[in-house]
């Protein structure tokens, strides 16, 4: 895989067009209503601005049986047609987070992709702040902040510069995306996608970067205690995710650590993500190693950032 050299660059555009893509997996019309109207309505501001020409929503189903009606777009189409021009497209398969995208990035013609979760609610002047960073050199990516809770990664507080993009709710220049390839679903079904998107980027000599003013609301809980609470699938796809990223990020020694942890685990979603690692190798189904002199790819314990704090 060769690197792609983009120094210099800037990717700003007065009036750009911004298609806002999200994968819906069994989300409820209610969900969808709310997040639709919140990005109207950052729509409506950005183009009175003139930062935006006109921005595109592409919602892409991987549920089994379609989230939307046609009575539910119509609706959303007489709510709020008039900013959005809305898409939707029912896949009638689980493609996950990285194939979905790259499948509705196939029609996306315009100059901004936003790579968004569809439960996210977007503050009224997102669009405008998002496009406002590309006027810096050299950035590729950059993310908003997820409200109540902030991601804990590290970044630098006066350039903004990241390790990685969660595309919770991320926008990527289309050139950026195009040329890097859009994101690697032979290895990420649904986690890591954006970490390995993310240090592609920077492999090619851009900068991802996280923009506070930006913020996004995503309707994230917590425990009790104060933990995570991951559902089964989500164990199973971290864990795989986990496995595919250190390996193709040319760390075969967390490789085995996670392989024996897992296999030691007792947990069936672990041992699963254990076993389907294991089959592709066999199979010699594995991404090739990139980065062997470790200069992009940052492992920090069980996390790809250092973090500001624990979580």
């Amino acid at each position: 895989m060769q690197t792609t050299s983009y120094s210099p660059a800037c990717y700003f555009r007065d009036a750009a067009a911004v298609g806002v893509q999200s994968i819906l997996f069994h989300n409820s019309f209610k969900s969808i209503d709310r997040s639709t109207a919140s990005l109207a309505r950052s729509a409506e501001l950005a183009i009175c601005a003139s930062r935006c020409s006109r921005v595109v929503l592409s919602l892409g189903d991987s549920s089994p049986e379609p989230c939307l009606t046609r009575e539910h777009l119509a609706l959303l189409t007489q709510r709020y047609g008039h900013l959005v021009d809305i898409r939707y497209d029912f896949f009638d398969a689980n493609m996950g987070s990285a194939a979905g995208h790259n499948r509705l990035a196939e029609s996306n013609d315009c100059d901004f992709y936003l790579i968004r979760n569809p439960d996210v609610v977007v503050s009224p002047r997102l669009l405008e702040v998002m496009t406002e960073a590309f006027r810096r050199p050299n950035v590729g990516m950059v993310e908003a902040k997820q409200l109540p809770i902030e991601h804990p990664k590290d970044y630098d507080a006066t350039t903004g510069d990241t390790s990685w993009a969660t595309t919770a709710c991320a926008m990527i220049p289309s050139e950026v995306f195009r040329r890097i390839g859009g994101f690697d679903a032979r290895s990420f079904f649904l986690y890591c996608d954006d970490v390995d998107f993310s240090w592609m980027v920077r492999r090619a000599g851009l900068r991802v970067i996280f923009q506070p003013a930006a913020m996004a609301f995503h309707d994230k809980r917590l425990s009790p205690t104060g933990q995570w609470q991951p559902s089964a699938a989500e164990r199973y796809y971290s864990a795989e995710a986990a496995l595919f990223l250190a390996h193709k990020w040319s760390r075969p020694d967390l490789v085995e650590r996670y392989l024996n942890d897992f296999a030691k685990s007792g947990s069936r979603d672990l041992i699963r993500a254990h076993d389907t690692y294991q089959s592709r190798r066999a199979n010699n189904a594995l991404p090739a190693p990139i980065d062997a002199e470790h200069k992009v790819g940052t492992f920090v314990e069980s996390m790809y950032a250092v973090h500001r704090y624990p979580l």
